[in-house]
């Protein structure tokens, strides 16, 4: 049936009037089609011109230049820094099966495509993106993997997730484009030992040639067809895939490779399964390490600050991007003077060698990690013990034997709660709530686990795969027990001859042991007036103690007293004379501006106290701590204290992990319990040596790329910390604290400085100061309580206080090293208005006041025995001190 007449002539009116919309809506179509595709061709454009290497920085590659550490004289190398240990291998020269086996495991069609495997990429967005086949493999060829390596930046670090996909987007184009353009400038077979010479194997091996030689011992072109797969294996994740530190992984993946080979023809069915029985022999793997001649503790730790300062937009290169430590050839110029640092490094041997014997002698029939003193509970016993299992883990027989324990059953569990990693931390972290209910729920409460951490922990444990990964956990430390028990040929560090190094037969176990057992140290010497650091020792030997003890924070102790004797002489202008009866000090809870709640009265290191009436000097040489509790409760305050020593460099507004400052608002700071660093100290009392001027110390005097260009200069910083007169009244107490001590008395230099000794001698220090030099000294074990058991062998004077002296005189007997050790500390012209001659000062009126509140003077200042308190002086008697007595601790 025909549609009406009148219907036709409306639907005719709507069209036509509808028409300019259809059109208007079919040119806007063709605009945005044709404008897409003009900002695709602009991007790819912009990206060929701005981001993409050119056609001569291809063809002629420029090979990574090492950067290099100087010492203040410019031209003596302290290290180097470089990333490979790379030799060059033409692809003539390389071993076939290292080419077959890479063409057939990562790029099957790479002679066929021109950088860009499009049926890979189709392959990877069907089964990988739609359909999540995670074993579907990558859709990168060799080239494009090869471009990464040379000039793409793949960190991600501060992006969210959509920056991350544009970033992503953006530098998977640029990295197909480079690898087009790789294609063009390279031969097939050039861009395969590209590729192999670049590639990173770890363990210091980059390129084909190193990796076959620390792995296997050999020449590249001497691999046989499992060795050759097994290296090609390891492309993917050279970490993961690592024959050390996961074998069964690493054979795995080997197998892959050997399939590969099977399937395109290269090993027939006999030779595959002949190859993929062998197992995988790691007995001639040979670790390389790169030390450093001069200064190996300031190299390790300058790398992480310059990589920091090189992150920086204001130190980028004049294209804007960034510099590489490793590659670009930097010059480093310090501020290390080599013969400090020689003489440094020499004191510091000399004692540790001789307190290392007395520590042994000490402990011999004792074990460190069990035995109890003082107050210690179960709980420490317990703590020490996974300390030392922590060391277990961290080996590289751990990480070898862990995944035939945990993989399956990790695997199982990050699947199934979407869990990135199943870490040791987070077994260790469900153990303690399986074993004590509520643990889970404290550590959430510190911040030590996240809610959403704890929910995941509660519903494994809560699920059938718990039992079975505690099982697993449980075989792993049995096993890796009874495994690190065996002994073995190995060397170990030693004090025994000049090599500091001997081979002996241990078990892995006790060489753990045995290690963590010889004492530490940390020194840091800087020029007073120009805060630069000259010296630089961060433990007593780099190849087998690695950790950098000067940016350590450990209990400062009794080094902290004088910042507290400042205070008061600035503040209060107290003289050094002045006179305080050693008896019991109580500052209450909520007393003036101190925060504390419950009244607090400290005891001396003896137990006990002399009732004698003390001047600040003495009581400050011989660490006197109700002297110490009366300066803090006289001010009333510790901001005044914590004000001062923010003004020297400690920033007083920081916090511990924990939430607590790390000078903290409580009157015991005037003991010294502050945990602390040795580079800290050094520029705190080099402020005293300064006149009171406060210099942040610096070691890295400026930087230059290879072409000369300065990426940095140091820009000295200087404040006014002290005032000059209180701050010289502060430097002849320091002078006096060391008058006659041993090893000092005997030098040229004008000294002056602090010993500190900290809660059962876990930490001894000593912090001395010349008119050009302040030296920071710190000797403790790694662990606290790897101590001394005696305050005879513990004390701050035994341990770090030779080291000093030892350093000093070397200088003194050195004419070459620039030492002056006939400068002197300046006295401020004028009156200090401060009285420091205590004859003058004693013989005025009696600066005590209330005399009924003081005890009869019974002063001796000679240092008894431990734990008997000090004899009293006879009545008239003055205190004498033998020129040999060892002061304070």
């Amino acid at each position: 049936m025909s549609e009406p007449q009148h219907l036709i002539r409306v639907k005719a009116q709507l069209q036509a009037k509808r028409m300019p919309l259809y059109q208007k809506l079919i040119r806007w179509m063709w605009r945005l089609l044709l404008g897409g595709v003009a900002a695709v061709i602009l991007f790819l454009l912009f990206l060929n011109f701005t981001a993409i290497p050119s056609f001569r920085d291809l063809e002629d590659p420029k090979s990574a230049l090492a950067s290099e550490v100087l010492a203040n004289d410019n031209r003596e190398v302290l290290g180097r820094y470089f990333r490979e240990n790379r030799v060059p291998v033409a692809y003539e020269k390389l071993n076939p099966h290292l080419v077959k086996a890479l063409v057939s495991t990562e790029d099957e069609r790479f002679f066929e495509h021109c950088g860009i495997d499009y049926r890979a990429i189709g392959r990877v967005a069907v089964r990988t993106v739609l359909m999540g086949d995670k074993s579907a493999g990558g859709g990168s060829t060799i080239t494009q993997q090869l471009a990464k390596m040379l000039y793409s930046d793949r960190n991600f670090t501060g992006m969210n997730k959509l920056q991350k996909a544009g970033a992503l987007v953006y530098r998977k184009l640029r990295e197909w484009i480079t690898a087009v353009k790789l294609e063009r400038s390279y031969t097939k077979e050039e861009i395969i030992a590209l590729y192999l010479n670049q590639v990173d194997f770890v363990n210091n091996a980059v390129g084909v040639q190193s990796a076959a030689e620390i792995y296997f011992d050999k020449d590249q072109k001497d691999l046989e067809i499992q060795e050759a797969a097994l290296l090609v294996g390891m492309l993917q994740n050279p970490a993961y895939f690592s024959p050390l530190r996961n074998p069964e992984k690493c054979l795995r993946r080997r197998q892959v490779v050997l399939n590969q080979l099977r399937k395109h023809g290269h090993l027939s069915e006999a030779q595959y399964d002949a190859y993929r029985l062998k197992p995988i022999d790691m007995s001639r793997f040979k670790k390389i390490l790169y030390g450093y001649d001069k200064a190996p503790y300031l190299c390790a730790s300058l790398a992480e600050e310059l990589k920091r300062m090189l992150n920086q937009p204001e130190y980028r290169k004049p294209d804007g991007s960034k510099y590489d430590l490793y590659r670009d050839g930097l010059k480093i110029y310090t501020t290390i003077d080599p013969a400090y640092q020689d003489h440094a490094e020499a004191a510091m041997r000399e004692q540790m060698k001789k307190l290392q014997e007395r520590f042994f002698t000490v402990w011999k029939g004792r074990d460190p990690w069990t035995y109890r003193s003082g107050n210690a509970t179960d709980a420490e016993i317990e703590n020490r013990k996974n300390s030392f299992w922590e060391l277990v883990r961290s080996t590289e027989r751990y990480a070898a034997i862990r995944p035939r324990y945990l993989d399956a059953i990790s695997e199982r569990i990050q699947e199934k709660y979407d869990m990135e990693e199943l870490r040791d931390v987070d077994i260790l972290r469900m153990l303690r709530e399986d074993k004590k209910s509520g643990a889970m729920a404290e550590m959430m409460r510190v911040g030590e686990v996240s809610s959403s951490q704890g929910a995941v922990y509660r519903r494994i444990m809560a699920g059938a795969d718990w039992p079975i990964l505690k099982k697993q956990w449980t075989d792993l430390l049995a096993f890796t027990e009874r495994t690190l028990k065996t002994p073995v040929e190995m060397k170990v560090f030693t004090w025994d001859n000049p090599q500091c190094e001997k081979v002996t037969r241990m078990s892995p176990w006790d060489s753990l042991r045995y290690h963590r057992m010889f004492l530490q140290t940390g020194m840091i010497a800087l020029d007073p007036g120009t805060s630069e650091i000259k010296a630089w020792v961060g433990g007593i030997q780099f190849k087998y103690f690695k950790f950098d003890h000067t940016n350590t924070e450990r209990q400062v102790g009794s080094t902290f007293k004088p910042f507290v004797y400042a205070t008061a002489i600035s503040q209060q202008g107290v003289s050094p004379c002045f006179q305080v009866y050693d008896n019991p000090v109580t500052i209450p809870g909520r007393y003036q501006h101190f925060s504390h709640v419950s009244d607090w009265t400290p005891k001396n290191s003896t137990g006990s106290y002399s009732g004698a009436r003390l001047t600040l000097r003495d009581a400050l040489k011989n660490s006197v701590n109700s002297v110490s509790a009366y300066l803090m409760k006289q001010l009333g305050d510790t901001e005044p204290v914590r004000g001062l020593v923010n003004n020297m460099g400690i920033d007083s507004s920081a916090r511990r992990r924990d939430g607590q400052y790390r000078i903290p608002q409580q009157p015991s700071i005037c003991l010294g319990v502050a945990d602390l660093t040795v580079q800290e100290m050094a520029g705190a009392y080099a402020t005293f040596a300064n006149k009171g001027m406060y210099g942040k110390p610096y070691v890295i005097r400026k930087i230059e790329d290879k072409n000369g260009r300065v990426v940095f200069r140091s820009i000295p910083e200087e404040r006014a910390a002290l005032a000059e007169n209180a701050n010289y009244v502060m430097v002849d107490m320091l002078k006096y604290n060391v008058k006659g001590a041993p090893g000092v008395n005997t030098l040229k230099s004008e000294v002056g400085g602090k010993t500190g000794t900290t809660n059962d001698y876990s930490d001894g220090w000593f912090v001395g100061i010349t008119p050009r030099l302040t030296v920071a000294t710190w000797v403790g074990g790694d662990d606290r309580w790897m101590r001394f058991l005696s305050l005879g062998d513990g004390q701050g004077a035994k341990m770090a206080r030779p080291i000093f002296a030892g350093f000093i005189q070397r200088l003194e007997k050195d004419p070459n090293s620039g030492y002056d050790y006939n400068a002197r500390f300046v006295r401020p012209a004028g009156d200090l208005g401060i009285e420091i001659d205590c004859g003058a000062y004693l013989n005025g009126p009696s600066p005590t006041g209330d005399e009924e509140e003081f005890s009869p003077d019974i002063y001796n200042d000679e240092v008894p025995p431990e734990g008997e308190p000090p004899a009293p002086a006879k009545p008239g008697q003055k205190p004498v001190r033998k020129p040999d007595d060892d002061f304070g601790n």
